[in-house]
């Protein structure tokens, strides 16, 4: 996703009451824009519209014109195998081929901007989704070398697309029966790949890496990143090492990705690295559910109580809250949620907002959508909060209950 028009060169937390201008151009910008366009907010789009024309003679006939639409939002519908992205609503400004208040179903497309305007405002919330949109480096994100003597590809992998960060190539001398050229040549080419990767991909973070070629090319291109550690001294470059996968590619060019991201080993090692700090911390918050220490809590008032005590803080508290309860119509049950957010990362916590398209977030989402884990333990929140969600526990009877809604 990119930024478009005057605002492309603003910082996101300057970003106030106004319209942006977007422009998706990767499959899984359509999945970031149905998180980012919630119900009463303001689009603007290309659209197809069908129209009845009245001829001199009387007659009418139908035919389709292009134009541009702004509506106000009623509901969004994402086909996430075919990355589209459909946006239905009231038109709100007319033109000659539309009225006021009539109805049309946006359709979203690749490499054509759209404005959006939030009902709400850029609260902190809808900036840190723009802000994931248009970050090309996902967090979680596996980089891939697919390569064969003299080419590779650099790219970067998340679940919904794959990005050609770089192309590498090199002259290797064909094989003869002194090998001291072909070898200097592999060496050249080596080091040219592992530069252009180094630059390319940010490792100062742990991530996977897969190398894939046909024959040893890339078994070789490994072993010479692990001898390259050890010479510099270089704890990034080991870590590299250490995380990158082999896989076997029938070529090194970019098509033989398809095959490669179809095997068992690879969907799971993307799959764990996109969502693992969300599993993790759902897997601790059930954790102490059992253990029933005080310090798991779910339901909106236990857990707004504990905000406001500062109990998810710093020290390992953390706030889980499912993505769908941003998409409310009111504007107070928004702000309630986005505040919750802003007070957990000024105390030092740690906030997420989970995906319910996601199995983490279908486990937040039975327990009604936002749970925390405390830095302390705290007895009794779920006493005398019977409003507003307030449904919700961290006690033995909790814990069961929690247990049968997700199993």
């Amino acid at each position: 996703m990119q930024l478009v028009g005057s605002k492309s060169s603003r910082r996101l937390e300057d970003i106030g009451e106004d319209g942006i201008g977007l422009l998706p151009t990767e499959p899984e910008d359509m999945w970031h824009a149905n998180n980012l366009i919630s119900p009463e907010d303001v689009i603007k789009a290309h659209a197809i519209r069908k129209v009845v024309m009245e001829t001199k003679t009387g007659s009418t006939q139908s035919e389709r014109v292009h134009t541009d639409l702004t509506i106000r939002v009623t509901s969004t519908f994402f086909d996430p195998g075919a990355s589209q992205l459909h946006v239905s609503g009231t038109v709100i400004v007319e033109n000659s081929f539309v009225n006021l208040g009539q109805y049309h179903t946006l359709d979203l497309e690749l490499n054509r901007p759209f404005t959006l305007w939030k009902k709400y405002g850029w609260d902190s919330v809808a900036r840190e989704t723009l802000a994931d949109a248009l970050k090309q480096d996902k967090d979680g994100a596996v980089a891939a070398v697919v390569m064969q003597e003299g080419v590779a590809n650099i790219c970067l992998i998340t679940e919904y697309r794959t990005i050609l960060k770089q192309r590498v190539e090199s002259t290797i001398p064909k094989k003869r029966s002194a090998s001291s050229d072909q070898d200097s040549g592999m060496r050249r080419f080596f080091e040219k790949t592992l530069s252009t990767l180094a630059r390319s991909v940010d490792f100062s973070k742990p991530r996977p890496l897969l190398l894939a070629s046909p024959g040893f090319v890339a078994t070789d291109f490994k072993k010479y990143v692990a001898d390259e550690a050890v010479r510099r001294a270089d704890k990034t470059l080991a870590a590299m090492a250490r995380g990158a996968t082999v896989v076997h590619a029938s070529s090194g060019h970019l098509h033989s990705l398809n095959e490669i991201l179809k095997s068992a080993e690879v969907t799971a090692t993307m799959k764990d690295m996109k969502f693992v700090r969300e599993t993790r911390l759902m897997d601790e918050f059930f954790d102490r559910l059992r253990r029933d220490d005080g310090r798991a809590w779910y339901g909106v008032a236990p857990v707004e109580r504990a905000v406001r005590e500062g109990a998810v803080g710093r020290g390992g508290g953390a706030l889980l809250v499912n993505n769908s309860l941003f998409r409310s119509q009111d504007i107070a049950t928004r702000r309630r949620y986005v505040a919750l957010v802003d007070r957990v990362k000024e105390d030092g916590g740690e906030a997420r907002i989970l995906s319910s398209d996601h199995e983490s977030g279908q486990r937040l989402d039975a327990l009604g959508g936002i749970a925390a884990i405390l830095t302390y333990p705290m007895l009794d929140l779920d006493e005398d909060e019977e409003e507003g969600g307030g449904g919700g526990g961290g006690g033995a009877d909790a814990q069961a209950a929690a247990e049968a809604m997700v199993v």
